[in-house]
């Protein structure tokens, strides 16, 4: 399966899974923590899947519209799988890390700027696209200073259908454009959201 990565100046794609759900193995308990949303899942097939009680499965995932599962939309199957607001800061955290080991400075992981990638990621999953451009809020450079973010230069990741911040992390740092943004000297902070499966990195150099 083809992960779903995005520059401005990239072409992208995805490949889904379609299969029968009656030729799913089932196991009695789930042999990983996170499950990512396939056509036609709900909770109860999920659930009947992995050898869990559902009500419990929807009490882990409280944000997920039962009636309106997205496809790539990422669930916990475990009490110990890290909530939405941990994968977020993981992700900054590796981040830094990567670049630690360039020599460069941290970026410091702000909290108006998480505001904004979230909300970015909310969209893409709401209106049904994806891509750098919102047909609400224009380009991520117009998204920023429409929430009141000041910066002298800017740049944004986004990414679908990824299960951990580890995974996402190492599809970014094998794209050489995603990379460069990561690894970008002149930036200073940085704001990551997630939602629903989509992930986005928004990064500025402050004025």
């Amino acid at each position: 399966m083809f992960r779903k990565l995005a520059l401005i100046t990239m072409i992208l794609c995805l490949s889904l899974p379609v299969f029968s759900q009656a030729a799913i193995t089932t196991f009695k308990e789930p042999p990983f923590e996170f499950y990512k949303v396939s056509k036609g899942d709900t909770f109860w097939y999920i659930a009947q899947r992995y050898g869990l009680d559902f009500q419990q499965l929807m009490k882990l995932n409280p944000s997920v519209e039962p009636r309106n599962m997205q496809i790539g939309e990422v669930i916990r199957l475990k009490a110990t799988a890290s909530s939405t607001s941990s994968f977020e800061e993981q992700v900054a955290q590796l981040v830094n890390q990567e670049r630690a080991k360039q020599g460069l400075r941290a970026l410091t992981h702000r909290a108006d700027i998480k505001n904004v990638a979230e909300k970015k990621a909310q969209d893409m999953i709401n209106s049904n696209y994806f891509s750098h451009t919102s047909p609400n809020h224009g380009s991520p450079f117009d998204m920023l200073k429409t929430f009141g973010i000041s910066y002298s230069s800017a740049g944004e990741n986004i990414a679908k259908g990824q299960k951990t911040p580890q995974e996402v992390m190492n599809a970014w740092m094998n794209s050489p454009g995603h990379r460069q943004n990561i690894l970008k000297p002149e930036y200073d902070a940085i704001g990551v959201g997630f939602y629903q499966g989509a992930w986005v990195q928004m990064f500025i150099k402050a004025r």
